[in-house]
């Protein structure tokens, strides 16, 4: 039978570590159609001027088809329901105290509803809106051009967030201005200066090939703030850090984006998007597709806007699925190029056991063979058993529960040797 010592308290150990791990995300994972993916859950309307859309969309490593796929991060968009974007839209509240919007918005309420789902997660109150540089409402240093009224979440899923995203290692290249267009020609009607931009300078799903910036973390180290989703950075322009333009939650792995600064809101914009007031008559037009144009801030048919903007028109009129479909292919652009990094962190949690053995213990062997027939130590030459010690070699390292139930088994890398001359002490260690 085998040899047991008990391990007492003295020999037990515990330490902490991380691990980090560089993630890398190329500009291609977000544009491709075939590695993002929409969970298309919302409907509006019936018949062929219904409208389907997400609610967020997925980004994977590789073709989410494949068993293989990984999804990397989750990303959507949210308004805030005070901000000036959604004030300006609204035509007033019902009974219930439900906010109610015209016909030619798109998805309004969603967009609230993402925005609060993401301040209650992070913030602790769906109804405060996120600052940046971080602040609270009640802050008196607190203004309206710190507030975040336009977000744009990326939300790191755990496989690649682990259980933290490492401070001032996040960066991501983003394209602030889009593509730009025709402006709509002078001297002719609303209708057709909409029909030259949609289809003659058409931008919204156009790739700009230059007006990158890159947005980081940097700095964060040195100003630790922590909230009720935990621990809380300020995301800068790299070109001019003094520029806050988000926020970014460690603990979460979530990012989120001012979209009014981030990108260049009052570009104008022109296009074809998914709408319920839609207009058929018009060639390459679907029956449930309307040119971008507004008339104030909305879209409408004809596209009685021409001077429409990425916001707050394209940010009211668009479908979740329109926007983000906009940013992932256009303003992460497309190629090869990192489109955003980040090193995670793995927290390690280690349990060392020191297993002792003594001058005079372990130095034989429970093996069957380790005695002959007649019961000599093998080890030790015919007649010399007054001169030789008994040896063994020390292979294996089983650990125990109080009942004697084998729990674990640690092997050493080479067999060592144990006599009575030496003390031998193995170090296990358990990692979880």
């Amino acid at each position: 039978m085998a040899t047991f010592k008990e391990i007492s308290a003295a020999d037990v150990k515990t330490s902490k570590s991380a691990l980090n791990q560089l993630v890398d995300i190329i500009q291609e994972d977000v544009s491709g159609s075939a590695t993002r993916r929409a969970y298309q859950v919302f409907v509006t309307g019936s018949g062929a001027m219904s409208v389907t859309a997400s609610l967020f969309q997925t980004v994977y490593d590789q073709d989410y088809t494949l068993q293989t796929a990984n999804p990397m991060f989750d990303m959507t968009v949210g308004l805030w329901y005070s901000g000036s974007t959604v004030q300006t839209i609204k035509t007033g509240e019902d009974t219930a105290g439900k906010l109610l919007f015209p016909s030619s918005s798109m998805q309004m309420r969603e967009k609230i509803d993402i925005y609060r789902q993401y301040a209650g997660k992070l913030l602790g109150n769906a109804t405060q809106a996120f600052y940046s540089p971080f602040s609270v409402a009640t802050d008196p240093t607190t203004t309206s051009a710190d507030r975040i009224d336009n977000a744009l979440f990326l939300n790191f899923k755990r496989l690649f967030a682990r259980d933290k995203v490492k401070r001032e290692t996040f960066a991501m290249r983003f394209f602030v201005t889009g593509d730009l267009d025709g402006a709509p020609t002078a001297n002719k009607s609303a209708e057709e200066s909409a029909i030259v931009c949609a289809f003659t300078g058409s931008n919204l799903f156009r790739t700009t090939t230059s007006g990158s910036a890159i947005f980081t973390d940097v700095g964060a180290a040195s100003s630790k703030r922590t909230t009720f989703g935990g621990e809380v950075g300020e995301i800068v322009n790299a070109s001019n850090t003094s520029q806050k333009v988000g926020l970014m939650f460690y603990d979460a792995g979530t990012a989120v984006l001012d979209l009014s600064k981030i990108m260049w809101g009052t570009q104008h914009v022109s296009g074809a998007i998914s709408s319920v007031v839609g207009n058929p008559t018009v060639s390459g037009l679907a029956t449930n597709e309307t040119i971008i144009g507004s008339g104030g801030t909305l879209q409408t048919a004809y596209g009685s806007n021409p001077a429409a903007r990425f916001i707050p028109d394209f940010l009211t009129s668009g479908s979740i699925d329109d926007i983000v479909d906009h940013l992932a292919s256009c303003r992460f652009s497309s190629g090869s190029n990192t489109a955003s990094t980040f090193q995670n962190v793995t927290n390690i949690n280690s349990t060392l056991l020191f297993c002792r053995a003594t001058a005079d213990e372990f130095n034989y062997s429970s093996n069957p063979t380790f005695v002959d027939a007649d019961g000599r130590i093998v080890v030790i030459d015919n007649g010399q058993e007054d001169t030789q010690r008994a040896f063994s070699f020390i292979t294996t390292v089983g650990m125990y529960d109080a009942n004697d139930n084998l729990l674990a088994v640690a092997k050493l890398s080479r067999p060592i040797e144990k006599n009575d001359e030496k003390d031998l002490t193995v170090r296990i260690r358990l990692d979880f």
